[in-house]
């Protein structure tokens, strides 16, 4: 038997699986909240799943994050020489530079020896200005190998911490609050049940556009992160967790 079945992981990866409608659940030992290294762990785990997914040609749709930095900073070069491509998910969220999906798509791209696009398409812009950059060339070259992702992989976020993180303007903020958000991905903010509340105007990846993905893999843990986890997969997202003993038992135990 593998070290999972030892630890008793394979049986969590299972009960998480049912209980969140979950594709795949893949779960490391330990809890990241405690343990930093633990996210590297998870980095490493998603890598894995990504190249058990790729096919010959990739487009692959990669959001900003510390955990998904984590993802970038574990990959390497496919053994398979598969064709990969790297985006973006979504345009400027309004993070820091070194957790911007730009600085991320770039990175684990270097270190998976593939090729990348990015895009430059500031958060806060006039209608006017909006309009007329999503008509430039370049721009709308990447916004249609967005739509063409083959893979999506990104972070789930405390809605709270990810508000505060970005330049949120205060009336978002309060919309945020009154409207019970507990959880953010790509770019939008969910209630407990899973319902959006609020999305970050930004180009790129709509949520709507998720179904039509055939490979989503979500990469979040932290026993700080259970609720947040568990209210983004109260509707069905078609996808594969990567996730952390940590998260997984608090998720669990609150049953």
């Amino acid at each position: 038997s593998n070290a999972k079945d030892v630890l008793g992981l394979t049986l969590l990866e299972k009960t998480l699986k049912e209980r969140l409608n979950l594709k795949d659940a893949i779960i490391v030992s330990g809890d990241s909240d405690q343990s930093p290294w633990v996210k590297k762990e998870m980095g490493r785990a998603a890598v894995a799943c990504m190249k058990k997914r790729f096919s010959g040609k990739n487009i692959v749709a990669v959001t900003g994050g510390t955990t998904i930095e984590a993802v970038a900073e574990m990959m390497t070069p496919d053994s398979k020489n598969r064709e990969l491509l790297f985006v973006p998910a979504r345009g400027g969220l309004g993070e820091d530079v070194k957790n911007q999906a730009n600085t991320i798509c770039a990175h684990m791209a270097e270190k998976a020896s593939g090729t990348y696009r990015l895009l430059f398409v500031p958060g806060q812009l006039s209608q006017g200005a909006y309009s007329s950059i999503i008509e430039e060339p370049s721009v709308k070259e990447v916004l249609n190998t967005i739509k063409s992702a083959s893979m999506l992989v990104h972070g789930i976020g405390e809605a709270k911490t990810m508000a505060q993180r970005r330049n949120t303007p205060l009336e978002d903020l309060k919309k945020i609050d009154d409207n019970d958000a507990v959880t953010e991905a790509f770019g939008y903010y969910f209630n407990a049940d899973g319902e959006v509340v609020h999305k970050v105007h930004s180009v790129g990846m709509q949520l709507d556009d998720i179904d039509a993905i055939p490979d989503i893999i979500a990469v979040a843990g932290g026993s700080s992160k259970a609720e947040a986890i568990e209210a983004y997969f109260k509707k069905p997202r078609n996808t594969v967790l990567v996730t952390d003993e940590g998260a997984a038992k608090k998720l669990l135990r609150d049953e």
